[in-house]
């Protein structure tokens, strides 16, 4: 399969769509962007890396970093995590208080922001030294040694974390938080916070279509049945309240970050990372979703 022809194919297609979204003003950082980056990389089982556009440059992965933190602690939390947050797709915005308090502090999945602050808070139960955790596993899955954080856009969610705080709160009153709460913003900020490229995120995503095992760190993140569930999760609850229509018109596990990055895979085939920063009114990168739609379409291939 030729894909570096197939990648520049679709994105040359998605160009002269001309789509355009909003980006993300409500953290003021990531307002500041350009909103013209537009990146593909792809990485198939073999590890041949096929890129196009801004692919080696680094942009916030927000909360794409869910992902990761649910794998850190998911072999622990297996006993404990459905007593802690479900796996249903919410149909909410990311960020809904609403469905908290119809559930009685339960967050629907881990993806959205209240399902990630509770992992972020077993994360920090189970590390010491969580940011140190949380960045070591990120650089060993992706082999990279220059993963890091943007401190400025780590600031500017810490000043822009009401609603976020206003959740953990509400689950705290439930009892479904177990440290402060001024410590779990700043961890869950600071993973969100992580600034990655396509590529270094083609590469992070690779034990998702490997039955849980990194060919970069060459160990088994996760074995084969927590990998399977944690990719069913990403194809249901991967892309907030526009999962149903992901999986419909691209049919491939993932997970978006609303800094306009996307990475999904395709078990067994490829990994796969875009990025463009200007977002749909659900929070998803415009020209992003379109991309693994018309590649999908081309390749005539999905889980489906």
């Amino acid at each position: 399969m030729d894909y570096q022809s197939l990648i520049e194919e679709v994105y040359e297609e998605v160009q002269q769509l001309n789509l355009r979204g909003k980006l993300a003003d409500y953290i003021p950082e990531l307002s500041r962007v350009d909103p013209a980056n537009y990146g593909i990389c792809l990485i198939d089982m073999e590890g041949n890396v096929f890129g196009t556009g801004q692919y080696q440059k680094g942009f916030s992965i927000q909360s794409i970093s869910k992902v990761f933190t649910l794998s850190m602690v998911y072999d622990q939390m297996k006993g404990n995590l459905r007593k802690r947050v479900n796996v249903e797709p919410s149909g909410d915005p990311f960020n809904s208080l609403i469905q908290l308090e119809h559930e009685d502090g339960i967050p629907r999945n881990p993806f959205i922001n209240a399902g990630a602050l509770v992992i972020t808070d077993a994360l920090i139960s189970l590390f010491p030294q969580p940011e140190a955790a949380i960045k070591k596993f990120i650089r060993e899955i992706s082999c990279e040694n220059v993963v890091t954080v943007n401190q400025e856009v780590h600031q500017s969610e810490m000043a822009h974390s009401s609603r976020n705080r206003a959740l953990a709160n509400f689950m705290k009153s439930y009892n479904n938080m177990d440290n402060p709460i001024d410590r779990v913003i700043e961890v869950y900020t600071y993973h969100c916070s992580i600034e990655m490229s396509c590529f270094e995120l083609a590469k992070a995503f690779q034990y998702f279509c490997n039955n849980g095992y990194s060919p970069y760190c060459k160990r088994q993140i996760l074995d084969g049945s927590s990998t399977k569930r944690i990719n069913a999760m990403m194809l249901t609850c991967g892309f907030y309240d526009e999962a149903g229509e992901f999986a419909y018109k691209v049919g491939l596990p993932g997970k978006s970050g609303v800094g306009g990055g996307v990475a999904a895979v395709l078990p067994g085939r490829f990994s796969i990372a875009v990025w463009s920063p200007e977002l749909n009114p659900k929070g998803n990168s415009v020209k992003a979703i379109k991309t693994l739609e018309l590649l999908t379409d081309k390749l005539k291939v999905s889980l489906f």
